[in-house]
């Protein structure tokens, strides 16, 4: 009834409006009763216009609002989409269009759910459904995957009058899921981490703390919180350290570093410190956050390192490795201040003697206690270290004066003079010290170590317990041995060495039944060396092993030739180096089994070895001379009476014979004192079941009286000069013997 009344009423309102505008431009006429029907006519024609008028700004007005209406759906500042009820797109905004990437064009039409990230479907599914079912907005968050780019966005959507389509607004929240999930990962940080952590307010007192930092210190929560950061202090570090802790933070708003705190129980730490400050928008302080761990394992494990990698563990010096870093520092600062250093290289004399006699742990005290001795002598600026072995080395920087040096290597070697007390031996051990000096004698370190060395073997070679310093002569004879050296490392593969043999005679017959076996090295370039100058590098090097192979192969093949040719037991002999019984690469086996190769029995091959070799008592000595004498070979002592004699040596390693030392020899004379020499050691000789070769005989008197006196047998240059194989054959044919000079 009301909408037909306010249609009534409308319509009257339309009719009094027409009404009005007909009488406002109709003319008047006093017959117009006769003319009622056109002016119903004309009224009703003016209805129509005016309604028509009405429409079509209703419609204008309503266009309008469509226009307003898609402007702000299409510049929304969120993407608006209009999905159907089974997720299909009817509609979006440039916010949609920018937020997956594509055109409106090519996504009308599409299913949203294609666009939605896999394990996020069936979500919007179910959101979609309650979308459509219930009534009002609803909301989720979901992550799309436009392009394969994740997107975090979230959604609000309600459904039109008709239940058909929906209006979904979104908004991309990617940052703020990252600033969500940062924050979850920071307080899973704070909480599951190692580090101890405590936050304090501006005045210094602790607002927060974590697991880690109750673990560490002992304090809970409650405990520590309201405190002041001064909780942890401990007493190891004076006001000046935390002043500079402080003016730090101030000035920067950090700190790191190490710092000893003290646990709830009064257990002290070592810490690993870091402080960082809050600031907030307007740059002030508002917090102060400090992060620590427990370090002092870590720097006991560090200084353990550190002392096995740099110290020396018997002597508590600093070893090889730190010397040399030492050194070069020193030869830095040198450089930088103008001023001169000294290296020393000092070796023990005769150490491996005792070491070998009496022990190592003997030998171990020996070298403590000369550390001390030496330590007693230097200066405090002085490095005194042990590379390793029996060798000290001495860095004596900042010299001022040349003097200090000698001062301090007679300082050691009059320490050194007096006798060791070890396991109830007093034992004498000596020190010979070579000096080098920067710049003068050497630049960089490589040289004045080189060079302090040579100078060390020299002092050495004068009669040990001296100082020497360099001299460039030293380096000519070191680069003269090194060429040698490396010469000599060619000169089997070239044929350079031959074997020369003297003749050993029975001084009763005459006979050749022995001979000698002198190794000869003949160089391409500076002719005939001499073995006292190419054994010893031989020995040093190593190659006296290869060497000595070779010559026993020779010898060998040669002893087999003159069995056969001139003498049934000839027996050649071969000396064997120190060097020889101390290298494992040196295969007896090898010689033996070379032997029965050629069918030859040990004993036509003797083995001579110096005094000094017994005198190592060494268990690898004994074990290879034992070996040879299970072999069938024989042992000759050669030069004996010029070294350290002992019986009990000559009856414990079955020597056969012995060879007095030409140095007895030759100035032999009856009733000498090498006379009577001679007699004792061939008396002592045979009662021991030993026979006995005297060597250096060169004339007839001195061949008599050694006969006389029952010597065996006798070899010098009365009977034949060292020769070549081809005329020691020779002597076999004539008996004539060539008293020409040595080769």
């Amino acid at each position: 009834m009301k909408k037909r009344h306010d249609c009534s009423r409308s319509n009257g309102e339309l009719r009094g409006r027409a009404e009005r505008q007909l009488a406002e431009t109709a003319p008047g006429n006093a017959n117009e009763a006769d003319h009622k029907l056109v002016h119903e006519l004309q009224v009703h024609q003016i209805e129509l216009e005016m309604q028509n008028e009405a429409l079509r700004e209703a419609r204008m007005t309503a266009e309008q609002a469509l226009q307003r209406y898609a402007e702000l759906f299409d510049f929304a500042p969120v993407a608006y989409f209009t999905l159907s009820s089974d997720g299909g797109v009817k509609q979006t905004n440039f916010n949609g269009e920018r937020m997956l990437g594509m055109e409106r064009s090519k996504i009308s039409g599409r299913h949203f759910a294609n666009i939605v990230a896999s394990e996020y479907r069936t979500s919007f599914q179910r959101f979609l459904e309650q979308v459509f079912t219930n009534p009002g907005a609803q909301h989720c968050e979901i992550v799309l995957e436009p392009g394969g780019h994740p997107c975090w966005v979230a959604v609000e959507a309600i459904a039109d009058s008709d239940r058909r389509t929906c209006l979904a607004a979104m908004v991309d929240i990617s940052e703020r899921k990252r600033d969500e999930q940062e924050l979850q990962l920071a307080a899973t940080v704070y909480l599951a981490i190692d580090e101890a952590i405590m936050v304090a307010d501006t005045n210094d007192l602790i607002i927060a703390i974590n697991p880690a930092f109750t673990k560490l210190n002992g304090y809970s929560a409650a405990e520590a919180i309201g405190q002041t950061t001064a909780l942890l202090k401990s007493s190891r570090h004076d006001e000046a350290f935390f002043n500079a802790m402080w003016t730090q933070l101030n000035t920067t708003g950090q700190w790191q570093g190490e710092i000893w705190n003290r646990r709830k129980n009064g257990g002290e730490y070592l810490a690993r410190l870091s402080i960082s400050t809050v600031f907030d928008g307007n740059g002030r302080e508002i917090r102060r956050v400090a992060m620590s761990s427990d370090i002092t394992e870590q720097r006991r494990a560090e200084e353990l390192i550190h002392q096995q990698a740099n110290i020396d563990p018997l002597t508590d010096l600093p070893n090889r490795r730190m010397f040399l870093d030492r050194l070069q520092r020193a030869i830095n600062k040198s450089h930088r201040e103008h001023q001169k250093l000294a290296v020393m290289f000092m070796d023990l004399d005769h150490f491996k003697d005792i070491n070998d006699t009496l022990g190592h742990d003997v030998g171990d005290r020996l070298l403590r206690e000369t550390t001390q001795r030496l330590m007693s002598c230097i200066r405090e600026t002085d490095t005194l270290a042990r590379p390793g072995g029996d060798e000290f080395t001495l860095i004596m920087s900042e010299l001022h004066e040349l003097n200090s040096i000698d001062r301090v290597a007679q300082a050691m070697l009059r320490t050194m003079t007096a006798p060791f007390q070890l396991k109830n031996e007093r034992c004498y051990v000596s020190v010979s010290i070579g000096i080098a000096l920067y710049p003068d004698d050497a630049g960089t370190l490589e040289d004045l170590l080189k060079k302090a060395d040579q100078a060390m073997y020299v002092a050495k070679s004068k009669g040990r317990s001296q100082f020497c310093y360099f001299t460039p002569a030293m380096q000519d004879a070191a680069e003269i041995r090194l060429r040698l050296t490396n010469d000599l490392r060619h000169a089997i593969t070239d044929n350079q060495f031959w074997v020369a043999y003297q003749p050993i005679v029975d001084l009763a017959t005459g006979e050749i039944k022995k001979a000698e076996a002198l190794v000869r090295w003949q160089h391409p370039t500076r002719g005939l060396i001499s073995p006292a100058e190419f054994i010893p590098i031989a020995e040093d090097s190593g190659l006296i092993t290869e060497i000595g192979s070779w010559v026993f192969h020779q010898v060998a093949n040669q002893v087999a030739n003159w069995r056969i040719n001139h003498h049934a037991l000839f027996q050649i002999s071969i000396n064997k180096s120190p060097a020889q019984f101390h290298n494992n690469s040196d295969k007896m086996a090898d010689w033996f089994e070379h032997l029965a190769r050629l069918g030859l029995p040990g004993g036509c091959i003797a083995v001579e070895i110096t005094e000094g070799l017994l005198l190592e008592n060494s268990s690898i000595v004994s074990d290879k001379l034992m070996a040879f004498k299970n072999a069938g070979m024989q042992t000759s002592l050669d030069d004996f009476g010029t070294g350290y004699s002992s019986l009990s040596y000559l009856k414990k390693y079955h020597i056969d014979f012995l060879k007095i030392d030409q140095a007895f020899v030759s100035n032999l004379v009856a009733h000498s004192t090498d006379m009577a020499l001679c007699e004792a050691i061939i008396v002592m000789a045979h009662v021991l079941g030993m026979k006995v070769i005297a060597e250096g005989v060169e004339t007839e008197e001195q061949r008599d009286l050694l006969l006389k006196a029952g010597c065996d047998y006798g070899q010098g240059y009365l009977f034949s000069k060292p020769v070549r194989a081809e005329e020691f054959e020779k002597l076999f044919q004539t008996g004539e013997f060539d008293n020409a000079a040595s080769v």
